[in-house]
This record gives structure tokens, C-alpha cells and sequence, in this order.
């Protein structure tokens, strides 16, 4: 039975991607690309999450083009929430990603 205490050990270097692993920026501004990346799919999600139960404006709204342009505004405003680091999440990413890489 494995430990649920212990820490997850796996190669910092190694990420997924839709084509198979590549190896991950191991340098500053690479890791702080991919900190401010996380920041923006997760505050899209939340945004896709807020926006879910709002209906549409019954005069002008709705349609096929609504619902499918929704999510790519959700994730521009991810986008525009990370920029910003308002929600602190890209900084604690980036923060762990450079103690990973100075331990391996």
C-alpha cells in the first residue's frame, strides 16, 4: 500500500503534452510562462463555472454563437486574471517549480 504522507516523486524536467512528454523549460522565464499558463486555465475554469448558470438575454442573447464563443471568453479573461497575478496562484506555482529544479 503506498504512503499518502509521502511527497510525490516524479522528474521535474519531463511534462505531457498531446504528443507525448517534452522536456519542460528549466530555466526562470520559462517556469514563470508556465506558472502564469496554470493561473489562466484555472481562472477560466472558475469563470466557465460562474458563467454556467447565467442564462441568456432574451431579447439579443442566446443562439449558436453565444454558447460557443462563451468558453473563449472565459478563457481570455483567465488570461487577463493571470497577467495581473491578482488571484497569487502563478506566484506559488512558479515558487515550487524552482525549489523542484534546485532539488533535482
Amino acid at each position: 500500500m503506498a504512503d499518502l504522507n509521502a511527497p510525490l516523486m516524479m522528474d521535474p524536467t519531463l511534462q505531457a503534452s498531446g504528443s507525448g512528454i517534452k522536456q519542460a523549460p528549466r530555466n526562470a522565464a520559462g517556469i514563470a510562462k508556465v506558472a502564469e499558463d496554470f493561473e489562466a486555465f484555472f481562472a477560466g475554469l472558475v469563470f466557465d463555472e460562474i458563467s454556467s448558470d447565467i442564462e441568456p438575454d432574451p431579447l439579443v442573447g442566446g443562439g449558436e454563437g453565444e454558447s460557443m464563443f462563451k468558453s473563449l471568453l472565459n478563457q481570455e479573461f483567465g488570461k487577463a486574471v493571470a497577467r495581473t497575478h491578482s488571484l497569487g496562484i502563478a506566484d506559488v506555482v512558479q515558487r515550487q517549480l524552482l525549489q523542484i529544479q534546485e532539488v533535482a
